[in-house]
């Protein structure tokens, strides 16, 4: 009986090595794709650092806080325009929001509501007083 057991675990423990081997490529490109996300991550806060003053940054960790998207659209601008030089220097409130401005106008999503009555038993026609 212990020999079977053991015979069994031996198996199983073979199995999971198999599985962890097969799974081990997948997971150091996991890895690999994770590392490159996180040095992008840092290159885009490291720019905005930069670029940002201390109130404007603050503003735009407000903003990401409510609508992330707007405030991933501005950062990857602000990044973009970082990097071809289109910034002449520290960015403040004001041109954060001027930026900000911008950005809604590009994004503004216009919502049309129409009523539309019901017409039952609304007919000129009939005369049941």
């Amino acid at each position: 009986m212990d020999d079977e057991l053991e015979a069994l675990r031996a198996k199983r423990m073979a199995e999971l090595q198999k599985e962890v081997s097969r799974g081990g490529g997948m997971n150091d490109q996991q890895k690999q794709q994770e590392e490159q996300q996180q040095r992008r991550q840092d290159m885009k806060n490291s720019i905005l650092a930069q670029v940002l003053d201390q109130s404007a940054r603050a503003r735009l960790n407000s903003i990401a806080l409510v609508k992330p998207e707007k405030a991933q659209m501005v950062e990857s601008m602000l990044c973009q325009m970082a990097t071809t030089g289109q910034l002449p220097g520290r960015i403040g409130e004001e041109q954060l929001k001027g930026l900000l401005e911008q950005v809604s106008e590009k994004t503004k999503r216009t919502t049309k509501v129409t009523y539309e009555r019901r017409r039952v038993m609304d007919s000129d026609d009939d005369d049941d007083y």
